[in-house]
């Protein structure tokens, strides 16, 4: 009874600070005639006009699907590479590998998972800059930019759904002698498979709308003719391109729901 007080009271607590936090951000903002400038009013009229016709001219058309088809061969390359470091990393930082509890198996855990905080904490298109100061505007800028971040998010995730594998199956393939490895591939991996192609397309979904973004610097894309039209007043272009990228992740998005189905089952 008194643990479920103290729930209580923290639970409390925690939601008067989150509303005063609420309150008290309304009143820094300054409501006053400059929140929107001149001209908005005008060009939000013109981008309303624009998504309610969209340029659907077979040259726009062409142009959206090769810019398409270039934002997601970035999205696709970078999370390949993502998912297949942010696995490894995964593993390693969950500890499934190690066989004793000792001050070793938190050392490497802690190790690993610094290394993943490390990738994460740098935003895709900081390195997409630091990648295109260093070498250019290259594919490989925009590949990296998103593998790299993108292994630390998925090795992070890919680790808290290891350590969250049910202990009873794994009990029994230790009990006839399983190695590590064996317990890896026949123990964790069923498990939690479903999981981990869940975050993966939830995470690829991302990866489409951050390879997008990276195409403002030049690199090619769908973001990259966002910027363009947008430079010329042309609303109703980027309203096509826009269509073209929220085609591309329902089609992430069902293609998902469609894959954990076959799994579950």
């Amino acid at each position: 009874m008194q643990h479920k007080l103290m729930y209580f009271h923290s639970k409390t607590i925690l939601t008067i600070v989150m509303l005063l936090t609420f309150i008290a951000s309304l009143f820094s903002v300054e409501w006053g005639g400059e929140l929107v400038h001149a001209g908005g009013w005008t060009t939000m009229l013109q981008m309303i006009q624009g998504m309610l016709q969209p340029d659907f001219s077979l040259e726009i058309l062409k142009l959206a699907f090769m810019s398409a088809w270039i934002t997601l061969a970035y999205a696709v390359a970078g999370m390949t590479l993502a998912v297949l470091f942010g696995f490894v990393f995964g593993v390693l930082s969950s500890g499934i590998l190690l066989k004793n509890r000792g001050a070793s198996h938190y050392a490497v855990k802690n190790f690993f998972r610094g290394m993943l905080g490390f990738l994460r904490a740098i935003h895709e298109l900081v390195w997409a800059l630091l990648f295109v100061a260093a070498t250019g505007i290259s594919p490989f800028a925009a590949i990296f930019a998103i593998a790299i971040p993108y292994s630390g998010i998925l090795g992070r995730v890919f680790s808290d759904i290891f350590t969250n594998v049910p202990e009873k199956p794994l009990q029994s393939l230790r009990a006839n002698g399983a190695t590590r490895l064996q317990q890896l591939l026949y123990g964790y991996l069923p498990f939690a498979a479903p999981d981990l192609i869940s975050y993966a397309f939830y995470r690829f979904e991302c990866a489409i709308r951050s390879s997008a973004i990276m195409s403002f610097i030049g690199l090619g894309g769908l973001g990259f003719q966002i910027q363009l039209s947008m430079q010329d007043l042309h609303y109703d272009e980027v309203w096509t391109f826009l269509i073209f990228l929220i085609g591309m992740v329902m089609i992430v998005d069902l293609w998902s729901q469609m894959l954990r189905k076959r799994l579950v089952a």
